[in-house]
């Protein structure tokens, strides 16, 4: 089968589409023939050794897929067979290989999708679903004024929509560049503003009535953390999930102190028990199959233009979710 992979760290340049062995569903498995499988920006940045961990080498990619079931392992049920699933392989004992033709998950982790769902809305509401989903249930938005930093991407657009049906009373989203602000407003965002340009600290504020926000759901991370900061309302909080990127400095941790604020941690992966995981994808996909939530979807490529795929997301450029599609 073929397979997308790196021998080196660096740019987009460095993947390549190799021919390796078809994987055999082991006993408890099932072999899934990949229909689409999602890229997330943490693996951008494994890719270029700027990630919290260094990934092995060789590398091959893709921690979330979705597909059909190819063939069962011994003690699976046999009608499982044709199904469509989800696979969150960073859940399982291989939490890689996603960016290929085909791979193996344990039985009990693979998700059905709905019939109404694609293969690419299915893989863009997993890790990306499932981290809008439990920031939320870590800080829940309602009645509370929320600011959504990477609104046009995959999170962000989630985070809006579930925030809003969550009662928040007021979203407002940060985006880079004038052209993702008509996205983040069909999401439901109340305000949006264009975080490239210089002002766009100030503009929080002006926007909610000089006011500042309750709740921030910091995905990004970097620089924008501190400029965002002053946005925080007396008594707010800061919810952190840029595993690898936070540049807080001990003077900006101790001006939230001193104005009663609070800074959470978030990782997604030590909250997902099996039980978890399934029942928040069984929801993600219930919302979306009825159209009660929009799964974006910001460009679909082949396994050969993946390099194309990495570069849009290290780049800014994307809106939603970027898969590859074997």
């Amino acid at each position: 089968m073929k397979a997308v992979q790196y021998n080196r760290f660096g740019g987009p340049e460095v993947l390549e589409v190799v021919d390796v062995p078809t994987p055999v569903a082991g006993a408890g498995e099932v072999l899934i023939r990949v229909g689409a499988a999602g890229i997330n920006f943490f693996e951008v940045l494994m890719r270029a050794d700027r990630y919290a961990a260094t990934p092995g080498l060789p590398m091959f990619p893709g921690v979330e897929a979705a597909g059909t079931v190819e063939a069962v392992g011994d003690g699976v049920d046999p009608r499982l067979l044709g199904s469509r699933v989800a696979a969150p392989l960073f859940v399982s004992e291989r939490p890689f290989g996603g960016h290929a033709e085909y791979v193996t998950i344990d039985a009990g982790l693979a998700v059905p999708v709905p019939d109404a769902l694609s293969f690419e809305e299915a893989t863009a509401l997993m890790v990306q679903g499932l981290t809008a989903l439990h920031l939320l249930r870590q800080s829940p938005p309602a009645n509370k004024t929320v600011l959504i930093p990477a609104a046009a991407g995959g999170v962000g657009s989630l985070l809006i929509q579930l925030a809003r049906g969550q009662s928040a009373r007021r979203v407002i989203a940060l985006a880079g560049g004038r052209m993702k602000l008509v996205p983040v407003l069909s999401s439901g965002a109340d305000v949006a503003i264009d975080s490239s340009r210089v002002e766009w600290p100030a503009q929080i504020r002006e926007a909610n009535g000089g006011a500042g926000v309750d709740i921030i759901y910091d995905t990004v991370g970097g620089p924008m953390t501190a400029a965002a900061l002053p946005a925080l309302t007396p008594g707010g909080e800061l919810v952190f999930a840029a595993l690898g990127r936070f540049a807080l400095s001990a003077a900006d941790v101790e001006a939230m102190i001193g104005q009663n604020q609070s800074l959470r941690g978030f990782a997604l992966l030590p909250l997902l028990s099996p039980a978890v995981l399934k029942a928040g994808l069984v929801e993600l996909f219930e919302l979306a199959a009825n159209c009660r939530l929009r799964a974006a979807i910001g460009g679909s490529f082949p396994l050969d233009r993946a390099g194309e795929a990495h570069r849009l997301l290290e780049e800014r450029r994307s809106t939603g979710k970027v898969v590859l599609a074997p």
